[in-house]
C-alpha cells in the first residue's frame, strides 16, 4: 500500500499466514484487522478495497493489519470454506493484537468470515468498530452482528452491486434491524468510488 509497509509470517492454524502491516504516523490507537475477498476468487491482501479500508484505518490512527487466508500468496494450507479462514482471523488478532482498542473489517466474503469472527470475540473482548463492506449474504450464511455492536458497526453496500445483490445484504440486515448505507450505482469492488469509500470507512472509524 505504501513503502512503509511491512511484511512477515506468523504461524497459522493451518500453516505460516502472510501478513503486511501499516503504521500511523506516532502512536497508534489500536489495530485493526483486514479480511480479503474470496481466495478461489483471485482475493489477496493487495486486494484495493481492502487496501482502501486499510488506508482508512491508518488515517484514523489505527495499526492496519492484512493478511492472506490460508493458501493464498506466501499462506499455508488450502482454501477451508469459511470455517478455517475463520481461525486464519483469529489467529492474526491473537499474534497481532492481543490486547487493546481492536477493530475488524473485511470486504466481500472477508466480510462474511469478519462476522464470524465478531461473534467469537465479542462475548470476551470489546470490538471499537465493525467495518463489512460487499458483505457476501446472497451466497454465505453471515453471522448476524451481535446486539451490543449494533452502534459500532457499519455495513456498506453498492446499489449496483451484480455480485452480492444489495436485496441479499437487505434481507440479512432487517431482522437485525441493522442499517445499511448504501452507495449509489456503486458495485461490488466500487470502481471510481474508492475514495468515497475511504471517506466513509475513515468517518466511522473516527465516530
Amino acid at each position: 500500500m505504501n513503502a512503509q509497509t511491512d511484511y512477515l509470517m506468523q504461524e497459522g492454524p493451518a500453516g505460516p499466514l502472510e501478513i503486511a502491516i501499516d503504521r500511523p504516523d506516532g502512536s497508534a490507537s489500536g489495530v485493526a484487522v483486514i479480511a480479503h475477498p474470496h481466495p478461489l476468487h483471485g482475493g489477496t491482501l493487495s486486494n484495493k478495497v481492502v487496501q482502501t479500508l486499510a488506508r482508512a484505518c491508518v488515517l484514523a490512527g489505527l495499526t492496519a493489519v492484512r493478511f492472506n487466508f490460508r493458501g493464498v500468496g506466501r499462506s499455508g494450507g488450502s482454501y477451508d470454506e469459511g470455517r478455517g479462514e475463520c481461525e486464519d482471523l483469529l489467529s492474526v488478532v491473537a499474534a497481532q493484537a492481543p490486547a487493546g482498542p481492536l477493530v475488524l473489517a473485511g470486504f466481500s466474503f472477508g466480510a462474511f468470515v469478519t462476522s464470524h469472527a465478531a461473534a467469537r470475540l465479542a462475548p470476551e473482548r470489546e470490538l471499537c468498530r465493525l467495518l463489512l463492506v460487499g458483505t457476501a449474504a446472497s451466497r454465505f450464511d453471515v453471522a448476524p452482528v451481535p446486539t451490543e455492536l449494533h452502534s459500532r458497526t457499519l455495513v456498506i453496500h453498492g446499489e449496483q452491486d451484480d455480485t452480492v445483490p444489495l436485496s441479499a445484504v437487505m434481507d440479512w440486515a432487517r431482522p437485525q434491524v441493522l442499517p445499511v448505507l448504501v452507495v449509489p450505482g456503486g458495485g461490488h469492488f466500487f470502481h471510481g468510488q474508492l475514495p468515497l469509500l475511504r471517506e466513509l470507512a475513515l468517518r466511522h472509524l473516527r465516530g
